[in-house]
């Protein structure tokens, strides 16, 4: 996997999807001020997708944000003083295209590794929480969404988790 830092890219003409599609990945330090760049690179690079709808644009962009603030809240990556964050993005097919955030791992001080998932809340605690609205907001946006250990063997869980969403390109697109 090759990892690109945060650095604006040349302008490329965009260009139609196709299954298997991927764009560099790019490495950000595990900083909620980063998210800016996060946000600015994802734009710049499906901006070289053609016909691409600006919604869907909007909507993965806001996801992906939603994605690296909870990496750096819940896990090493906003942690350790070398904390990083990858961003992917690639089209499974050419319907769909997903962006996932790949954090450091499980901070040392949570008893166990539990992956992200959307707070159960009724309509009255939703009016009184702060905070956990990110997952419910991605939920919403994309066609799917779900996560995955970074490495898939038992004796890894916790080592890093890719939290991903999926977007599916509107039938003009395709």
């Amino acid at each position: 996997m090759t990892s690109l830092p945060h650095v604006r890219t040349p302008f490329h003409t965009p260009t139609a999807p196709f299954t298997g599609r991927r764009w560099p990945s790019r490495l950000y330090p595990g900083e909620l001020a980063q998210t800016r760049w996060v946000r600015a690179d994802l734009a710049a690079d499906l901006h070289r997708l053609s016909g691409l709808p600006a919604e869907t644009v909007e909507n993965m962009v806001l996801c992906a944000s939603e994605m690296f603030a909870n990496a750096c809240a819940h896990s090493l990556s906003g942690e350790d003083v070398e904390g990083r964050v990858i961003r992917t993005l690639h089209m499974p097919t050419t319907r769909t295209i997903q962006v996932a955030i790949v954090d450091d791992g499980q901070r040392t001080d949570r008893a166990e590794f539990q992956a992200p998932q959307t707070p159960d809340h009724s309509v009255e605690e939703w009016a009184e929480v702060e905070r956990g609205r990110g997952l419910l907001l991605i939920s919403h946006l994309a066609d799917r969404w779900g996560t995955r250990s970074v490495l898939d063997f038992p004796f890894c869980e916790g080592l890093g988790t890719v939290t991903w969403a999926e977007f599916t390109l509107p039938e003009a697109h395709r």
